[in-house]
């Protein structure tokens, strides 16, 4: 499940995945970021909390779907904040970085554990 985490600016979407992920999740995440999108945002910095997911909960239909969409929409993603309490993500942050570094062009992904949450909204508000 898919939950909005406060009411943000027009240039940040801030999302809690609640223990599931499935393909109505990823269609909520979409129409999101597409109304940012349609407001004439031209990057939207996002933060997602992942501390409650559970991994056998993800759907992989849903999962894939939300990586064709993100390298899809990849240009107008702007700072990503993950949020966790997991090393294997914090682990996955660096390499996203590397891999990206090429189409980020100033943008980075950065990993803030759960009790750094006040940080990780400081982080990708203040960017842009």
């Amino acid at each position: 499940m898919i939950q909005l985490l406060k009411n943000t600016t027009n240039n940040v979407l801030a999302l809690e995945v609640i223990e599931s992920f499935t393909e109505a999740d990823e269609k909520f995440c979409q129409k999101l970021f597409d109304e940012r999108r349609n407001l004439g945002i031209e990057q939207i910095n996002v933060l997602i909390k992942l501390d409650e997911l559970k991994i056998s909960k993800i759907s992989i239909k849903a999962f894939f779907e939300d990586i064709i969409w993100t390298f899809r929409n990849y240009k107008h993603l702007g700072h990503i904040a993950i949020v966790a309490h997991s090393n294997i993500i914090k682990a996955l942050v660096p390499i996203d970085n590397l891999f990206f570094e090429r189409a980020s062009k100033g943008r980075l992904e950065r990993y803030f554990d759960v009790s750094q949450l006040k940080e990780a909204f400081d982080f990708v508000a203040k960017t842009n």
